[in-house]
């Protein structure tokens, strides 16, 4: 099978020209800073010391940094709060938009509780020409247990909402505790997220606007940060297109075609949306999903990061999952040093590219005060945690394309092809795809036109040509079609660095003939 044949039957969806619209305020409220104000739709709403104002009815009313608060029709906001005020959007802890209202836990799962417009930057500082909206919606955690999580999602620039288009879940690589690096805050104007990946990534996710698609962006780990955690990136990020299709300006069906993507973390995290839809959410027309170097095997990748460059990617692992597993937690309360558990909380507070370079070289067994790693990971408590956090315990439904470098210094190959054989051993359709020349951050920017080549061509339809196959090649670009993806991103990158917009310009050029790659 040549590289031009995963390449292959790429169509966008169409974009017109026509602007969207917002909803009329029907009430105000105002406040000064020592006082509280009332607003006259159907409820009342209350303003704090900051001058943030919230209502107890059918929605919540958001304050901008003057204490003045408007709200739709219906009880929910329609404005971003003040996104040009110099000290940026409020994180998602003291941001009000991401408390739920009373009740919430009594609907359904993916019902939409509250929405806004926001404004996104390349890396907060440079605006982006695109529709943005935030729905705060009701979801579950690891245990069912109801949870509010947001999502934000996007149209290409001056889009029409009547024109049929399919829907994008990017999942980025939050891989981090830090709420700084969640989606919901690192892509808005002002964001200062310094070392997250979720930054970067917009450049990919830029590339699918171009080609017309809507694009929902879930902050797969949740309020606490759960990097790692089973399950519920699948519920979140489910639940989070389930939202996205109810949410009328983005103009979607209930059979709108639907593709994953992510790539590390943002692989694992699309892998347990793959897992999960089949029984949690039968209804969405999810027609494949591309798992970038999705970390099969968590257990595998923390034995051979630990002590490497890489350490304090499985710092940040500890610090987010010992919430989660109770006995991780009691390793880290009864048997760490003082010393590791300052170790533990850097990572907490970590974006990722601030725990590489500052945790680099770190062992946990440095810091143990009796056992040693190896010891404690061999205990059935910690063995039966790992096999918890093992993906490919359940088969998509949806065909699949893996993409994994061959010589990857964070997730190695073993990991991944342990994952597609558990995935194959189910039932599921997989086209597995191993680079000879990538290594795992150059991969993250090579595998995209692969990526979406293949996702273009599952939502409009085409069949994948295989049940299962195996494509090994020196690297992905190795195709005239690879080099055309890699200029068109380099077109989009320029486009999103000068703040152009992001539309779909063109129809795209018919698919060539095959092209064998080594």
């Amino acid at each position: 099978m040549s590289i031009d044949a995963v390449h292959s039957g790429a169509r966008a969806g169409k974009s017109g020209a026509v602007g969207t619209t917002t909803g009329d305020s029907v009430g105000t409220a105002t406040a000064d800073f020592a006082g509280t104000a009332t607003a006259d739709f159907a409820g009342t709403a209350t303003a704090d010391f900051a001058g943030t104002a919230t209502a107890d009815f059918a929605g919540t009313a958001t304050a901008d940094f003057a204490g003045t608060a408007t709200v739709d029709p219906i009880g929910i906001p329609g404005a971003d709060p003040d996104p040009h005020h110099p000290a940026g959007p409020p994180l998602p802890s003291v941001d009000p938009f991401h408390r739920p209202p009373r009740g919430f836990a009594k609907t359904q799962p993916g019902a939409i509780l509250r929405t806004r417009r926001v404004e996104l930057a390349l890396f907060g500082l440079v605006p982006q020409r695109v529709s943005a909206w935030q729905l705060l919606y009701r979801s579950c955690d690891l245990h069912g247990a109801p949870e509010a999580a947001i999502t934000t999602v996007l149209l290409p620039d001056d889009a029409d909402p009547e024109v049929e288009r399919p829907l994008l879940a990017f999942q980025t690589a939050m891989d981090a505790v830090s709420e700084r690096c969640a989606p919901s805050y690192a892509l808005r104007r002002g964001a200062r997220a310094i070392g997250s990946v979720t930054q970067f990534e917009w450049l990919l996710v830029a590339n699918a606007l171009r080609r017309g698609w809507a694009v929902s962006i879930a902050d797969h780990e949740g309020p606490h940060g759960n990097f790692g955690a089973p399950r519920e990136p699948g519920y979140r990020v489910l639940d989070g297109l389930r939202a996205a299709i109810a949410f009328a300006p983005l103009g979607l069906r209930a059979d709108t075609p639907i593709g994953v993507w992510g790539y590390s973390g943002g692989g694992m995290a699309s892998s347990w949306v793959a897992e999960m839809a089949p029984s949690y959410a039968p209804e969405l027309n999810i027609v494949g999903a591309v798992l970038g170097a999705p970390v099969g095997d968590p257990g595998q990748v923390f034995e051979r990061l630990n002590g490497t460059s890489f350490a304090g990617l499985p710092a940040i692992v500890i610090a987010a999952l010992h919430r989660l597993y109770p006995a991780l937690g009691a390793v880290i309360l009864d048997e760490l040093s003082p010393e590791g558990r300052e170790f533990i909380e850097r990572a907490e507070k970590a974006s990722p590219l601030e725990a590489i370079l500052s945790l680099a070289g770190k062992h946990v067994d440095d810091f143990m005060t009796g056992r040693r790693i190896a010891e404690i990971m061999a205990t059935p408590e910690f063995r039966a945690m790992f096999d918890d956090l093992r993906l490919g315990h359940a088969a998509p439904t949806c065909p699949l394309l893996v993409v994994q470098p061959i010589h990857d210094q964070v997730i190695h190959m073993d990991g991944v092809d342990g994952q597609v054989a558990r995935y194959r051993a189910g039932g599921a359709r997989v086209t597995y795809v191993r680079d000879r020349l990538s290594e795992h951050f150059s991969m993250l920017v090579l595998a995209t036109p692969i990526s979406l080549t293949w996702l273009a061509d599952r939502l409009e339809g085409a069949a994948t040509d295989t049940a299962d196959d195996d494509v090994t090649v020196w690297s992905v670009l190795a195709s005239r079609r690879g080099l055309r993806g890699l200029l068109e991103m380099a077109t989009t990158t320029a486009k999103v660095i000068l703040g152009r917009p992001l539309r779909q310009e063109h129809a795209p050029q018919p698919p060539l003939a095959h092209e064998q790659a080594a």
